[in-house]
């Protein structure tokens, strides 16, 4: 904090020194004469150059302060300035210190150079004065502590939600890995046992084995598919996981919902064929959407859309905002989206997510090859 002050020091002592230079003009009948002029010129240059005392070592500074307030005016720019400086940058039990020394400096010098009022106003103006400068300086240094500790905080929280996004990153590949896992080892048994009936079934037709080579082919693609997945994954924990949810679940997923009491207006084509990693993306998105529809829009109904061009799947989530009052939103790990997004960018798509006419709308794109 010290350092921080040191580049608005010099602009300070130039202003004190005009100050100090007024204070130092001849006034009253005490000022006419010559020493106490050049006492009180020496006097303000001394207590001037007192002032960056107070950055180290406080209460020395404030000891000469205090004492060449009491010997001229001139010193009352600088020691008044000093008790703010060291509250601005000092505990409250160091800096009053300063203050105190300060007040008590030009207690003194009214006793032999009065000013023309009462000692008892001038005490009280005094104290007034140096507290009120005490005050304030601990307040905009408990304030710029409070800003630091709020910005430190600040830096953390950021910190922690990028460990947060890479480990839902982490976790995300390593379950889609685990998910592939039974659909592409279905898909490389029916593979070796097609090929095996080619290989030992010599009388086959020729329109038997086609039909096989194009189970073989057809399967192969798929499989291939699902490798593009898992390509840079790896499966990890021995436990075997049930049969993942695809298309196909989608409408008990709404029907949960339509239970739960959001109005959910569901259009997905009865024809549509996916393959399973695909299929479960578009489940998955339809979840992260209707999730988060109940979680920060209450009340709201919600359309779900899923269709098919030729070459890509298109899946949109769409709320039309929370209804009566103001709901109270459900906090949740903010982790969502991001393995939803890690998982379609893994399959060749893309996530948009955003306002939309009130609410918010999930969509999201994936390449479909065949």
């Amino acid at each position: 904090m010290l350092r921080a002050h040191r580049g608005s020091l010099v602009p300070a002592l130039v202003g004190l020194a005009a100050l100090t230079g007024l204070a130092a003009w001849p006034h009253g009948s005490y000022g006419t004469a010559p020493v106490l002029l050049v006492l009180d010129v020496a006097v303000g240059v001394a207590a001037l150059a007192a002032v960056p005392l107070v950055l180290r070592r406080p209460t020395l500074a404030g000891v000469v302060l205090g004492v060449l307030a009491a010997l001229s005016p001139a010193a009352t720019p600088a020691a008044t300035a000093g008790t703010f400086v060291a509250a601005r940058l000092h505990p409250v039990r160091t800096s009053w210190r300063v203050a105190a020394a300060s007040a008590a400096g030009h207690a003194v010098l009214v006793l032999w150079r009065p000013t023309g009022l009462q000692w008892g106003w001038w005490m009280v103006c005094d104290v007034a004065v140096h507290a009120a400068l005490l005050g304030w300086g601990a307040y905009l240094r408990a304030r710029a502590s409070l800003l630091d500790v709020w910005r430190e905080r600040a830096v953390r929280a950021e910190r922690e939600q990028e460990r947060r996004v890479d480990e839902a990153r982490l976790a995300e590949r390593t379950r889609i890995a685990r998910e592939m896992h039974d659909s592409l080892a279905h898909r490389l048994s029916l593979l070796a046992t097609t090929a095996g009936a080619l290989e030992y079934r010599p009388d086959l037709s020729p329109e038997q084995v086609a039909g096989a080579a194009g189970v073989v082919r057809e399967q192969a693609g798929a499989a291939l598919d699902d490798l593009r997945t898992v390509v840079g994954l790896l499966r990890s924990g021995p436990d075997e996981l049930a049969p993942q949810p695809g298309l196909a679940d989608v409408a008990a997923l709404v029907d949960q919902q339509r239970a739960a009491g959001t109005h959910v207006d569901l259009q997905v084509p009865d024809d549509l064929d996916l393959p399973a990693a695909v299929g479960l993306a578009v489940f998955r998105t339809c979840q992260e959407g209707l999730t988060n529809a109940r979680r920060h829009a209450p009340g709201s109904a919600v359309q779900v859309e899923v269709a098919r061009s030729h070459d890509a799947v298109r899946v949109r989530v769409q709320d039309d905002g929370p209804r009566g009052r103001a709901a109270v939103p459900i906090e949740g790990t903010g982790t969502g989206l991001v393995g939803l997004r890690e998982r379609v960018e893994l399959l060749g798509g893309r996530v948009e997510a955003r306002p939309a006419a009130g609410g918010f709308v999930l969509a999201v794109e994936i390449p479909v090859t065949r």
